[in-house]
């Protein structure tokens, strides 16, 4: 998530292997564990790139790395990195709302009513009037009416 910090969890050593039948190459790379979610299961960056003496080439979504019988090369398709990337945008999207109704919720809870207060105890506000819904009934319903008026 952007500006977000990422702080690590722990390291963990992985065997990291890329292969084909014939031809493959195994090395142990350190990864950084980090506690928050994402679309992607790990990024392998300039450290892995190092490691394998890989060349990645963005343009063509490639990681070609010499290996003992010739090149091994690792790719993806656009559609694939498209599907990828519309995840992750998903994923942002849902943070954000996640973090939204999070605040919400704390303005929600600081508008609620007072639970304490008991039903009956209606306090009516300054400036009300009592005026008899029916003069001539001896029941002396009342409806009370707010005097002051507001600009709202």
């Amino acid at each position: 998530m952007p500006r977000e910090q990422a702080v690590p969890l722990g390291q963990i050593d992985l065997p990291i292997t890329f292969k084909n039948p014939m031809n493959y190459r195994t090395k142990t790379l350190t990864l950084e564990v980090v506690g928050f979610h994402g679309t992607y299961h790990a990024i392998l960056g300039r450290p892995c790139y190092a490691k394998f003496m890989a060349v990645p080439n963005y343009t063509y979504l490639k990681l070609k790395m010499l290996v003992p019988r010739g090149v091994i090369i690792v790719g993806t398709s656009f559609q694939r990195a498209y599907e990828c990337e519309v995840e992750c945008c998903e994923h942002a999207s849902a943070m954000i709302a996640f973090e939204e109704l999070a605040v919400i919720k704390e303005g929600a809870a600081e508008e609620a009513p007072d639970p304490k207060r008991s039903v009956g105890s209606f306090e009516p506000m300054e400036g009300v009037k009592e005026v008899l819904i029916d003069p001539s009934n001896s029941e002396g319903k009342v409806v009370r009416i707010g005097t002051p008026l507001y600009s709202k």
